[in-house]
């Protein structure tokens, strides 16, 4: 089976910012498209940012790490591209909420993932992570549980698929939006993953 998975840009009418946002949609990783969230990138754009919106394959029908296979390769297609066109991607900022900030945070903080893909991050400036499920060892809610296990093949070790147990040292500044009456994701991923950046020396 051939899976087609693509990317969106947004070219802002004014282009206010030199830095490029990078977006990851979130959906659960069972659910969502570039498409889907056509008005994030609307809005980016009207605020004078570029703005790439990548796709990526999906669970059930698609295990990790499916998943963050299609984000670096589209990650490394977008920036490709981009230079195509003459622009600038030395000041990319990579953000996403929920699945999308797991993979995204995977991404930048990941230097086993980063070399098994072959994605060059070494232009990213800064991720921003909102509602991300960045540790599965803490508590977590069911519909989290369940989405896991759709995610997962039975028996894979889920430590390659956690941002937190992954991430390295890395010179890419964070900011990590969550909230603590967040229904969904636990209070306690973001602190995991901002403790084991403070371990590490990251910003």
């Amino acid at each position: 089976v051939f899976y087609l998975q693509y990317f969106l840009y947004y070219e802002p009418l004014n282009i206010l910012s030199d830095k490029v946002i990078v977006w990851v949609h979130g959906g659960g990783w069972n659910a969502g498209t570039p498409k889907l969230f056509d008005f994030v990138g609307q809005c980016v754009a009207k605020n004078g940012y570029r703005f790439i919106s990548l796709g990526y394959r999906l669970s059930p029908n698609n295990k990790y790490p499916s998943q963050i296979e299609d984000v670096c390769a589209g990650y490394q297609a977008a920036a490709a591209f981009l230079n195509r066109k003459g622009i600038d991607t030395s000041k990319a900022v990579v953000s996403g909420p929920s699945a999308g900030a797991h993979l995204s945070a995977i991404l930048c903080y990941s230097k086993k993932i980063q070399k098994e893909y072959g994605v060059d991050v070494s232009n990213i400036i800064g991720f921003i992570g909102v509602g991300g499920p960045y540790s599965f060892s803490g508590k977590q809610s069911l519909a989290v549980r369940i989405l896991l296990n759709q995610l997962f093949e039975e028996g894979y070790d889920r430590t390659q698929g956690e941002p937190c147990f992954l991430m390295e040292k890395s010179p890419v500044p964070m900011l990590l939006i969550q909230s603590r009456h967040d229904g969904l994701i636990d209070y306690s991923c973001a602190v995991q993953f901002y403790e084991k950046a403070k371990r590490l020396g990251n910003a």
